[in-house]
């Protein structure tokens, strides 16, 4: 923690930030492309009014707290997971909102990573007169939002790579069959971390071969949210502009953007008639891959935070490969499909050990009937 002086000891900084992150969870549905934030202020160690940011272009978490504290705000103290901003955006500044509120203390979990804030706010705090104490669990809001951090300071976004795989490793027979692997624990879960993110990618064969939904199929009550649920945007990777306009999710609620390194007015036209956005990036080499980075960037670009990820072994692999991937969410079902059946991973430059690519398991658990491995890439590209 970083402060000229403390007025409450850690243990009670710790509880009170403790509750403003799970709070600010509540909004893992819902905010993007701001960050989750939760807010708690505290009287004579007693939570007087709490808040958490809920949609973009809604009050912030500051602002929320504040409105339901009244008066009584005057000399509280402010838990913060995020730096309240400094500038104005859709909403004005919550720095500023605290200072006419009259809040003695703001207890802050992180610094913010938006060039537009990264300390201003907690300067303009300070220059108010409030004294202003950092740092308190800041690991814990880190993880509230990777990929918003991870735009802000890499100009990328958080990529999660989904895969279902047998306990050999296998996604489908060499039919193609692949339906289902795991259970439908397995297959609901995926569910929820469809619908905390901002985009679903895949590539062209995988559309070709399964013309997947990619949607999020739960209902707002299910999710625990107000309001409508948000469709992530979907992406497919589409090199040569393959992609029919009769698939369908090009049929469903939301958008769909598709890349592309080959123009054809004709295509472009079809499938922007259907639905689509078609975003064609220009290479040098014709016969190259889609650049990744370029597709990421360009999501970036497009304020995208977190993208979930379901395809087959090729791209898979080339997100692993290239380190574009920052997290394997792996459901592994107990069964055994055989060494005829299809690999998660197609990675042929892998001919010596130290060439492996390493995982830093994170968390391990039952979903149903199989296992959940959520795992960090320890290469993950960041420049």
């Amino acid at each position: 923690m970083h402060s000229d002086q403390y007025s409450l000891n850690a243990t009670t900084h710790l509880s009170f930030m403790a509750r403003a992150i799970t709070l600010a969870r509540k909004g893992q549905y819902t905010t993007h492309p701001n960050p989750r934030v939760g807010c708690v202020l505290v009287k004579d160690e007693q939570v007087i009014a709490e808040g958490y940011h809920q949609r973009a272009g809604g009050p912030h978490a500051e602002v929320v707290a504040l409105r339901a504290a009244g008066d009584a705000a005057k000399g509280a103290t402010a838990y913060v997971t995020l730096e309240p901003c400094s500038h104005t955006g859709r909403t004005p500044p919550c720095a500023d909102a605290l200072v006419r509120a009259g809040v003695s203390i703001v207890v802050i979990a992180m610094q913010d990573p938006n060039p537009c804030v990264a300390g201003s706010g907690i300067a303009r705090l300070k220059a108010a007169g409030i004294q202003v104490i950092y740092g308190v669990m800041e690991a814990e809001a880190r993880a509230l939002n990777p990929g918003f951090i991870r735009r802000m300071e890499h100009g990328l976004p958080f990529v999660r790579l989904k895969m279902a795989t047998s306990l050999d490793g296998r996604t489908a027979l060499a039919s193609g069959e692949s339906k289902w692997i795991t259970g439908a624990s397995a297959r609901r879960d995926v569910q929820f971390w469809r619908a905390r993110s901002d985009v679903i990618l895949t590539g062209i064969n995988t559309v070709l071969a399964d013309d997947p939904s990619l949607n999020v199929r739960l209902s707002a009550q299910e999710l625990g949210i107000e309001g409508e649920v948000i469709q992530p945007i979907r992406v497919i990777m589409d090199s040569q502009l393959r992609c029919p306009p009769d698939i369908k999710l090009l049929s469903l609620p939301g958008e769909t953007l598709i890349y592309t390194k080959r123009y054809n007015s004709d295509k472009v036209y079809e499938l922007e008639q259907a639905g689509a956005t078609v975003v064609v990036l220009e290479s040098a080499d014709p016969t190259a891959r889609l650049s990744l980075e370029a597709v990421l960037r360009d999501l970036a670009k497009r304020e995208v935070n977190e993208i979930h990820i379901e395809t087959g072994s090729i791209l898979a692999g080339q997100l692993l490969e290239t380190g574009m991937a920052s997290e394997l969410l792996l459901y592994m079902a107990p069964n055994i499909l055989g060494s005829d059946a299809m690999g998660a991973f197609r990675l042929p430059n892998l001919q010596q050990m130290q060439d492996r690519i390493n995982l830093k398991i994170q968390d391990i658990r039952a979903i149903g009937e199989d296992w959940r491995i959520i795992a960090a890439l320890e290469q993950t590209q960041v420049v």
